[in-house]
């Protein structure tokens, strides 16, 4: 009789589950399919740019990341847009939600313009300071040049793309990034061969492709105000707001990818083996963490809108259930990526010594993902909730814990697989532990859970 009982229990569990596990998927996977879409940019102007030989091929990569990097550090854009718009739209105030979201898509605009200036105007003397080689530069500054108008449409689509997550919308942006990649192609082999630009075509077909996409998604949250009746004009009030929301989570930003500069840090100074191995291992973490974001980017917006609602009891079923997604998908991209580990290196080099790097690094990582998909989960978590504050303290206690053990590494770890092994050890284990405790511990307690939009 107990047996039946529990059977049936765990049958009505089942049931009141199911409804959550349809929504995470819907999130997350369109999610997956645009954050996939984006790195095709990358990889298509890294193809054609290849054909006009090795300088070019390299100014490309170099001011490629700083790009890049700019771009990332402005990820915040996204992460406030959604967790705001979401809380709003759970309370039941669609003419808030949209009003915080055109708001976001202002600081955004007037973000990239700025940063437009600033890496026009100092192009030539930052590749320098990173030291591009004599033969590198033009093509460096030229890339960075003709991309950097395409900023203020970089930052939009970061914001426009969070409002439309913090509505539930994600395949919106997923349809949007697949036509700015197609897009891009096309551009990049127009104006790189056929027009005869060299690598400023490349540079312009991004600045190009990503202005549209801004274009398109800006359209569809526009309608979506005017419908409202939400005015398109910026609120002082609104911008302040997304302001205050948005340099937590820039901090937060900072400290990751302080974490990640360490880790290239110490594999370069553990010697060449580990450095090149590091660059591989990290391109399939890289891949890896979009599976993993796409989970954090249901739950910033699951977690918003549930919160917005006054539901407690929601959210708290919404943070177990991701949690168990996050941690199965981490355990069984570790199950996949462990016996594949040895066949992945010889993809990228014919150096045995990197090979084996490669291998055992690779097989630390696999251990490590149950922990990671926690993390990120955990992440978006608190991130939909808008506890940036803590999110940016914790960052930096995690940077103090990870440093001392980099440092050890680089210190007495030899060049090779061992080497990079421990690196690894450092960053994908000790420091995603940290990360896992100090959010672990913020998810147990009931400050971040602020009701209310």
């Amino acid at each position: 009789m107990k047996e039946v009982r529990t059977r049936a229990e765990g049958r009505r569990l089942t049931a009141r589950l199911r409804p959550v596990d349809r929504q995470i998927l819907a999130l997350a996977v369109p999610s997956l399919g645009a954050l996939v879409a984006e790195p095709l940019f990358v990889l298509v102007d890294s193809a054609v740019v290849g054909r006009l030989g090795t300088a070019p091929l390299a100014g490309l990569a170099l001011a490629g990341t700083v790009l890049t990097t700019a771009v990332g550090l402005c990820v915040f854009l996204a992460y406030t847009t959604t967790a705001s718009v979401a809380r709003a739209l759970g309370a039941n105030d669609r003419t808030r939600a949209l009003r915080l979201g055109v708001d976001g898509m202002w600081i955004a605009a007037g973000l990239g313009v700025l940063l437009a200036a600033a890496l026009l105007a100092a192009a030539p003397g930052l590749l320098t300071a990173l030291g591009a080689p004599a033969d590198v530069l033009p093509h460096a500054v030229a890339y960075l040049r003709w991309s950097a108008p395409g900023l203020p449409g970089m930052l939009v689509v970061l914001a426009a793309t969070g409002v439309l997550r913090g509505m539930l919308d994600t395949r919106t942006p997923l349809w949007v990034a697949v036509g700015g990649a197609v897009l891009n192609a096309v551009l990049s082999v127009v104006l790189v061969l056929g027009v005869g630009m060299g690598v400023a075509g490349s540079g312009l077909g991004t600045a190009i492709t990503q202005v549209l996409m801004a274009v398109v998604l800006g359209v569809v949250v526009v309608r979506g105000a005017r419908r409202e009746g939400v005015a398109l004009l910026p609120s002082g009030t609104g911008v302040l707001h997304g302001a205050r929301s948005g340099v937590p989570l820039l901090l937060r930003t900072l400290s990751l990818r302080a974490a990640l500069l360490l880790a290239a840090w110490v594999a370069a100074g553990l010697g060449t083996v580990s450095l090149a191995g590091h660059q591989v291992v990290m391109a399939v973490w890289g891949l890896i963490a979009f599976a993993l974001d796409a989970l954090a980017i249901a739950a910033q917006a699951l977690v918003g809108r549930s919160l917005g609602a006054g539901d407690v009891g929601g959210t708290r079923t919404v943070l177990r259930r991701t949690l168990q997604w996050g941690t199965g998908a981490g355990a069984v991209l570790g199950l996949v990526l462990a016996p594949v580990a040895w066949w992945l290196g010889p993809l990228f080099t014919d150096d045995d010594a990197v090979r084996r790097a490669v291998a055992v690094a690779l097989w630390v990582v696999a251990v490590t993902l149950p922990v990671a998909g926690w993390v990120f989960v955990l992440d978006g978590v608190l991130i939909g909730a808008g506890d940036g504050r803590y999110l940016a303290l914790a960052g930096l206690l995690t940077l103090v814990v990870y440093a001392p053990a980099a440092l050890a590494v680089r210190t007495w770890a030899d060049d090779g697989a061992a080497g990079l092994a421990w690196s690894w050890v450092a960053f994908g284990g000790l420091f995603m532990l940290a990360r896992a405790v100090t959010t672990g511990l913020r998810a147990r307690g009931t400050a971040w859970m602020v009701v209310g939009s």
